[in-house]
């Protein structure tokens, strides 16, 4: 079965992120009890700090720059698509000058199983590597980012980034910046995925999708994370079943008009989550 959908998500989409982080912090008021050292305020910069790395200029024009956010041991925070309990990090990168787009690559993340809750990200620390694409290769760009995110212990608090860097033309390769594009999520066919199919059912207020997959197991417990192409769609945390070599997972999706709507299969991405890693497939056709 689907988890049951909070009547404000079903008609009030714009405040997911407000709701998505009240649910967070009532969750970790239950988990524990704080120690009287937790009982202490903490601030932003007693948990996180984080920088621009400035990278490198690739064959292609492109420059490989990079995010790094570093947490204090036992904190955590969360990846692109963080589960119901998470909170799902927003960048803004308007005011970067020269700067035609910066696109993510994501590391794998972990799951993280708190008081019955899932949620993904990462704990300790990542960095995120940035593919800039300039408006004129040949002059220098000026990267700056404004983000907003949560992070989480026994307690979870927002945070802000306001970062900026300079990104000179050719620069120089950054170890951090390249294990971290390393640790990708591995391709459909790299995992050995040999069949996807997706079957689509209307339900009251949306979709309901079951993907069944034909992949090897990885280690330890698996999720799937389902994303779509648009924003205003919301996708339910998925349901996930192994049955031997063949993965099942099921999730629900409601788009602002609150009914049945016709779903892109080629903007959706799958992304199977285990302890030996992720695997990302892009696509969900039909069986």
């Amino acid at each position: 079965m689907i988890h049951a959908r909070p009547p404000a998500l079903r008609h009030n989409l714009p405040l997911l992120p407000v709701l998505a982080f009240v649910l967070v912090a009532l969750m970790a008021a239950v988990i524990a009890v704080p120690t009287a050292a937790e009982t202490r305020t903490k601030s932003q910069d007693d948990v996180l700090s984080a920088a621009l790395l400035p990278g490198w200029q690739m064959e292609s024009g492109a420059h490989m720059a990079g995010l790094r956010m570093d947490l204090a041991p036992g904190w955590k925070t969360y990846w692109r698509s963080p589960g119901d309990a998470g909170i799902p990090p927003e960048f803004d990168w308007s005011g970067s000058e020269n700067v035609k787009s910066a696109r993510i690559h994501w590391p794998a993340p972990t799951l993280f199983h708190t008081n019955g809750f899932l949620t993904i990200g990462y704990k300790g620390g990542v960095v995120l590597p940035v593919e800039v694409q300039p408006i004129d290769p040949a002059r220098p760009v000026v990267l700056r980012a404004k983000v907003e995110l949560g992070v989480c212990r026994d307690i979870c608090m927002p945070a802000w980034l306001d970062l900026a860097a300079s990104v000179t033309p050719p620069g120089a390769p950054d170890r951090s910046i390249r294990a971290a594009l390393a640790a990708r999520p591995a391709t459909a066919a790299e995992a050995g995925l040999t069949a996807l199919g997706c079957a689509v059912d209307p339900i009251a207020d949306g979709l309901r999708i079951t993907a069944t997959l034909a992949l090897p197991p990885g280690q330890g417990d698996e999720a799937v994370a389902f994303e779509t192409d648009d924003p205003r769609i919301w996708v339910a945390e998925a349901i996930t079943e192994r049955h031997g070599g063949r993965l099942v997972a099921v999730t629900e999706m409601v788009g602002p008009g609150g009914q049945p709507f016709a779903l892109d299969r080629s903007g959706v991405t799958l992304t199977v989550i285990s302890d030996s890693g992720a695997v990302e497939i892009r696509g969900c056709p039909a069986p």
